[in-house]
């Protein structure tokens, strides 16, 4: 009888090991089975550069704000180089062919220059470095020469955006009047965007006689001399679109040095010194591109385009238009 049971006891314990055994390698399966196939291919820190014109330009300081939020809230480091000035396009070259000799893997950039940047972008992404655009679009024509893959752009409609500024001054005007345009670099394609949406929202009003249209590219200084020889050919001008704000603050800097009678101003950018100015009634409007908000969009997209998600072409950021009334 002993014997029986002891034979019993010993086939229940060998019973239950084979029971926890099986529990054992179910439980290990499932653990593999749900583990990712492959790693995040951006699980390290990602090195990504952030290259734009220059920081003596307040908009691209908020631009480096935003890339910084998304820095902060990512497993990123970010690079972030400029040139001196805005028409400093080879400079510019230069800082890319760094960025690819320090095997950055994506680079986010604001070109100073739509076509002259693309060749050292097309030796970048033959390096696997990915690219995204932001601010003022490469050409299309020109990727497409030079064989880039798909570059995301990511901006404001420029030609849009433009359009409402200058019909802001536009509509009020009732009688004859001369106005001017003072361009951004022209080869530049959110400088021909904005000059186009201003054209267009001058040409609605029959009113409206455009006697000047001249290129200060971007600049303080070279618009208030610009506006020099402008004003002084065409005195009785009443209006000017300037494509940023800087170039409108130069063309202040002259109103109030030769004590000129007021102007309406309609700009772009919404610096924070153009923001003042519409308070004090020197200026009627500026466009809100929100920089910073380009460049988080730019550097979350270089993020995606590294774990290999396919983005689209234009990413477009909401453009608002700031008036004495909407900064009240």
């Amino acid at each position: 009888m002993m014997t029986i049971r002891v034979l019993f006891l010993a086939a229940a314990l060998i019973l239950g090991a084979c029971s926890n055994d099986k529990q054992a390698v179910s439980s290990i399966t499932q653990a593999a089975s749900s583990a990712p196939a492959k790693p995040d291919p951006v699980a390290h820190k990602a090195r990504i550069a952030l290259v734009m014109k220059t920081l003596t330009n307040p908009f691209f300081i908020e631009m480096e704000k935003g890339a910084r939020k998304a820095e902060q809230e990512n497993n990123v480091e970010l690079l972030v180089k400029t040139a001196t000035q805005e028409t400093s396009i080879e400079q510019q070259i230069q800082i890319v062919d760094e960025m690819i000799a320090a095997k950055v893997e994506a680079i986010v950039i604001a070109p100073g220059d739509s076509l002259r940047l693309v060749p050292i972008l097309k030796k970048a992404q033959d390096a696997g470095i990915k690219v995204i655009n932001i601010d003022n679009r490469l050409d299309p024509e020109a990727l497409k020469k030079n064989g880039l893959a798909q570059v995301p752009f990511i901006s404001v409609d420029n030609e849009r955006a433009a359009y409402q500024s200058a019909k802001f001054i536009a509509d009020p005007i009732k009688k004859p009047t001369q106005v001017a345009i003072f361009e951004g670099i022209r080869s530049a394609d959110n400088a021909q965007q904005r000059k186009n949406g201003a054209l267009r929202a001058f040409a609605e009003n029959k009113h409206i006689r455009i006697v000047a249209q001249e290129s200060a590219n971007w600049k303080i200084d070279e618009a208030r001399e610009l506006a020099k020889t402008v004003f002084k050919e065409h005195p009785d001008i009443q209006a000017v679109f300037c494509a940023n704000d800087m170039m409108a603050i130069g063309v202040m800097e002259y109103l109030r040095e030769a004590k000129h009678a007021p102007v309406a101003i309609a700009a772009f950018d919404a610096l924070d010194e153009a923001k003042r100015a519409i308070k004090e009634g020197q200026m009627s409007v500026t466009v809100d591109q929100q920089a910073a908000e380009q460049g988080y969009q730019g550097v979350m997209s270089a993020l995606r385009a590294l774990r290999g998600e396919s983005l689209p072409d234009t990413i477009q950021v909401d453009a608002r238009l700031v008036t004495k009334e909407s900064l009240q």
